[in-house]
C-alpha cells in the first residue's frame, strides 16, 4: 500500500501545472513553462519521498498544448534528459505514478472530432510515462464518458474505440466508476470485454452504486489487474460539509478514513487521496497507516 495525492503540492512554493492561454502560445513561452513544470515536479517528488508519500498523480498540464495542432515544437527531444532524470527518481524510490486527463477526453463521444482529440491527448499522456521509462504499473485513468440517452450503445462505442487504440496506449489505460452515469458494474462489463483494469473510486461509489458492499467491489476490481499492471489503484475522498453532493473534502476526515482502512483490510492497493489540501492530508494518512501490514510491507 502506498499513499498519494494529485498534481499540486501547496508546501514547496512552486506549481508543476503552470500553463497559459492558447493566444499567448510561442515556443519560448512553452519552453519556459515546461522547464518550470518539470523542475517543480522534481521538487514535489523529493518532498514526497522525504515524507513517505510514494504515490503521485502527475498533472496533465505538464506540457501545455502538447496534443494541440499549434504545438510543432519537438519537446520530446528537447526535454529528453530531464524526463529520464525524473524517471530515475521515480524508479529508484519505488514511486507509483498515475495521470488523469480532464473531462473533455471522451472516447465514447458520438462526435468523431472529439474522439480523435481524445486519442491524441491519450497518446501525449502515454509519451510522458514512456519518456520517463516507467513500467506499465504507471497508469492513465479515465471515465467511460457520456451516456447520450442510450447507455448500452455508449458502452459498446467505448469498447469499439478502445479496440482500435495503439497497444502502447492500451497498456497504460484504466477506467474508473463515476458518480452519475457509469457505476462499478458498468466498468466490470467493459473490463470483461476488453480486459482493462478498473480503478475503484470509493467516493463515487458511495454516491452512485447498485448496493454493492466494499468487499464485493474490491474483490471484483482485483481480478481486473494483471501482474504487469501492479496492485490496484483506489481513489479515496469524502463529502465536503456544506457543499453539494460529490464535492471533495477540504481535509482528510480522520474517522471516515479509519473506517475505509478497516473495511478494506483484506485487500492491498495504492490509495490516491482526492482531498483539497493535497500533501497535508497525505502526511496525515501516512501516519495513520504506518502500522498497517500492507503499508509496512511497502517499506521493505
Amino acid at each position: 500500500m502506498k499513499i498519494g495525492y494529485p498534481c499540486i503540492n501547496w508546501s514547496i512554493g512552486c506549481k508543476g501545472n503552470r500553463t497559459f492561454r492558447l493566444k499567448s502560445y510561442s515556443e519560448e513561452r512553452l519552453i519556459e513553462t515546461v522547464e518550470n513544470n518539470l523542475n517543480c515536479l522534481e521538487k514535489i517528488l523529493e518532498f514526497n519521498v522525504k515524507n513517505n508519500i510514494l504515490f503521485f498523480r502527475i498533472s496533465s498540464d505538464l506540457i501545455p498544448f502538447a496534443s494541440h495542432p499549434i504545438c510543432s515544437f519537438n519537446w520530446q527531444s528537447y526535454f529528453k534528459k530531464k524526463f529520464e532524470k525524473i524517471g530515475k527518481i521515480i524508479l529508484n524510490n519505488n514511486i507509483r505514478i498515475s495521470m488523469h486527463p480532464d473531462q473533455f477526453i471522451v472516447l465514447n463521444s458520438k462526435d468523431n472530432t472529439v474522439v480523435e482529440r481524445s486519442i491524441a491527448e491519450l497518446d501525449y499522456h502515454t509519451q510522458i510515462l514512456d519518456f520517463m521509462r516507467l513500467k506499465y504499473n504507471a497508469k492513465i485513468q479515465l471515465h467511460i464518458g457520456g451516456g447520450y440517452g442510450d447507455k448500452n450503445t455508449s458502452l459498446d462505442r467505448f469498447v469499439n474505440v478502445y479496440d482500435n487504440l495503439d497497444d502502447n496506449i492500451k497498456s497504460r489505460l484504466v477506467i474508473e466508476n463515476d458518480d452519475n452515469i457509469y457505476m462499478l458494474n458498468d466498468c466490470l462489463f467493459i473490463s470483461e470485454k476488453i480486459h482493462i483494469p478498473i480503478l475503484f473510486d470509493y467516493f463515487h461509489h458511495l454516491i452512485y452504486n447498485d448496493n454493492e458492499n466494499i468487499d464485493y467491489c474490491l474483490k471484483s476490481i482485483l481480478k481486473t489487474w494483471d501482474k504487469k499492471d501492479g496492485i490496484p489503484m483506489i481513489d479515496y475522498s469524502s463529502q465536503r460539509i456544506g457543499k453539494k453532493s460529490g464535492s471533495h473534502a477540504e481535509s482528510l476526515d480522520i474517522q471516515d478514513f479509519k473506517n475505509f482502512i478497516e473495511l478494506s483490510k483484506s485487500y492491498d492497493f495504492d490509495i490516491m487521496l482526492e482531498i483539497k489540501d493535497k500533501e497535508k492530508s497525505a502526511i496525515k494518512a501516512v501516519k495513520m497507516v504506518e502500522n498497517d501490514i500492507r503499508f509496512k510491507n511497502n517499506q521493505l
